[in-house]
């Protein structure tokens, strides 16, 4: 069995800064593609940051300039600095992994983690 284990939300301020966690543990061969999603209330799931295993990032384009993802292979972890909040970032946020195990590729999710931006 392979978690996702988020953490690093809460209350932000305006202009300020978040960092956001995500660790994956089990029997992991690999792991691919790495990423972060946010869900606001009444909205759909929307894909805010990707990185490869190979070091290449991708962005929405509202958070561009002001997001940055990374990751620590070793440590099977993945991290979403969040800069110059906005109130717009208000939102659940999870991770998501493509991980190899037993041979195959496996989609997992971790449990999310929320961020509330005040004004």
């Amino acid at each position: 069995q392979v978690q996702l284990v988020e953490s690093g939300g809460g209350l932000g301020q305006a202009g300020g800064s978040l960092r956001l966690s995500c660790a994956a543990s089990g029997s992991i061969l690999s792991i691919g593609v790495m990423n972060w999603y946010r869900q606001a209330p009444g909205k759909q799931r929307e894909l805010v940051a990707t990185i490869l295993n190979g070091g290449s990032t991708g962005y929405v384009d509202s958070v561009k300039g002001r997001f940055v993802i990374s990751r620590d292979i070793p440590k099977n972890t993945v991290y979403l600095q969040m800069n110059s909040l906005k109130p717009e970032d208000t939102a659940d946020y999870i991770c998501n992994a493509h991980v190899w195990v037993r041979g195959r590729e496996y989609d997992y999710w971790g449990q999310g983690t929320q961020v509330t931006v005040s004004s």
